[in-house]
């Protein structure tokens, strides 16, 4: 039987805030994805799209960012 991908959505909707800051995508992710390896795509160009920065930080629109780890993610089958 076919694993489905995640749904990251469920991400998106306990997230308290429209935005989560480079920072804490670790936490947002239940570390699945760490902000230095964020960072890396976003200097590649391939990071999630309409980033911003405040200051010294950078944060992503929490569904931006769901989208761009769901077209990441492959299911990996269970044999």
């Amino acid at each position: 039987m076919p694993v489905s991908k995640p749904d990251f959505q469920t991400m998106a909707e306990k997230w308290r805030a429209p935005y989560v800051s480079r920072d804490r995508v670790a936490e947002f992710t239940g570390g699945i994805i760490n902000p230095r390896t964020l960072a890396n795509y976003d200097s590649k160009g391939e990071g999630p799209r309409g980033r911003i920065r405040v200051g010294r930080k950078v944060a992503y629109e929490v569904n931006e960012l769901c989208k761009w780890l769901a077209a990441r993610a492959k299911a990996l089958d269970q044999n």
